[in-house]
């Protein structure tokens, strides 16, 4: 049997974080019922197209799908083991977040199948909580993780850094305390100002201002050396573990292994036949709603991958990796080496400048080319 990642969309959120870009929204109240035949009519569709296959991580993410009732999340999962079937050691994650409504949940969850949580922290301060929109006090926040703890076989939390005024001594120390808390598994996202959000006109307004490119290396490379000396080196540019505890459910997104999209917004990768084809859900949570209701699923687009294509998402993807883009999955897809299809007088530079190393195995960033991989893959790509 082929293995399948499986991503559930929730779209809901109580209120939008100002640093967000998902697909979230908030709405004065939402028919769950309908929701969750909705969700169940889609899973039913796509373990028909993906006849055979066997589902080995399930990913809930959003939106908030902690808001979802457990009796929901149960329902799916038992659906997604009747229509496919779960891999003995599956992965289930939910994301959640730390307020003490949602973590009232966390058992609750845990009965209905998921074995694998991970929590939107952000910051364990008020004033930089409060910053960022969230809707928890850092004393929620520690009692989520440490209810997480007890209650859930893996667990992860996330932290933003490169906050305003942020000094690389007070990261470290709120990194410390983290490492505390943490168990096998952190993720730590730099802050950046993206469009649409409400951050964007606030910081064009001048409003707040984030620190420098030579502050923000300072940040990054202090959170690389506290969390290799602590056991979790990074795995991928965001993500860091101790070995074999990485999320399994990114990692095939990342590997560029099958994958498909449940709900709103969500997007699928599968092989099928010759080709491999990118598949993509309504964004609009009414609009896929209508949908699923109408013809039972939500797709929007499916589109066929030509080979460059195939070829620049397992570059932009598995370069974020640190184990790199595998030497054989390349030739696969491409059909020669990395040296005759992106060619020597690519490669070589950004070898000697420190950015890529290359061997019989794979093609890979190095910390510093992971660091400024935007700028590697342009060069690679163009």
């Amino acid at each position: 049997m082929s293995e399948l990642a499986l991503y559930i969309h929730w779209p809901f959120c109580k209120s939008k974080c100002p640093y967000c870009d998902f697909n979230s929204h908030v709405r004065a109240g939402v028919n769950e019922a309908r929701w969750k035949a909705a969700l169940l009519a889609e899973l039913d569709h796509w373990a028909r197209e993906t006849e055979g296959a066997l589902v080995s991580t399930v990913f809930f993410g959003g939106g908030t799908p902690s808001l979802m009732n457990p009796s929901t999340v149960a329902a799916l999962i038992e659906r997604i083991q009747s229509r496919w079937g779960l891999a003995p050691e599956a992965e289930i994650t939910l994301e959640a977040n730390p307020t003490s409504v949602e973590a009232a949940r966390f058992r609750d969850l845990r009965q209905a199948g998921v074995n694998r949580v991970s929590l939107g922290i952000q910051a364990l301060n008020d004033r930089d909580l409060k910053f960022l929109g969230r809707g928890h006090d850092a004393q929620e926040a520690r009692r989520a993780v440490e209810l997480a703890r007890a209650v859930f076989p893996r667990f992860s939390f996330d932290l933003i850094y490169a906050r305003p005024g942020q000094e690389t001594a007070s990261w470290k120390a709120e990194l410390s305390e983290a490492l505390a808390l943490a168990g096998d598994h952190l993720s730590l996202y730099q802050l950046t100002i993206e469009p649409g959000t409400a951050f964007a006109p606030a910081h064009d307004r001048g409003d707040f201002t984030l620190p420098d490119d030579e502050q923000t290396g300072e940040l990054y490379e202090a959170t690389q050396e506290l969390l290799d000396a602590a056991g979790l080196p990074a795995y991928e540019i965001s993500n860091h573990a101790r070995p074999g505890q990485e999320c399994r459910h990114n990692l095939a997104y990342w590997r560029g292994m099958d994958y498909a999209g449940i709900g709103p917004g969500a997007h699928g990768r599968l092989d099928a036949g010759p080709g491999r084809y990118a598949v993509r859900q309504y964004r609009a949570p009414e609009t896929w709603l209508e949908a699923v209701e109408k013809r039972g699923h939500g797709t929007e687009a499916v589109e066929r991958l030509s080979q460059a294509q195939r070829r620049a998402e397992l570059l932009m993807m598995g370069l974020r990796l640190a184990e790199g883009v595998s030497r054989f999955r390349f030739i696969g897809i491409a059909g020669r080496s990395f040296e005759d299809e992106l060619g020597r007088e690519k490669l070589n530079p950004l070898i000697e400048g420190g950015f890529l190393e290359l061997d019989q195995s794979a093609l890979r960033a190095t910390p510093a080319g992971r660091q400024r991989l935007n700028a590697v893959l342009g060069l690679l790509l163009a």
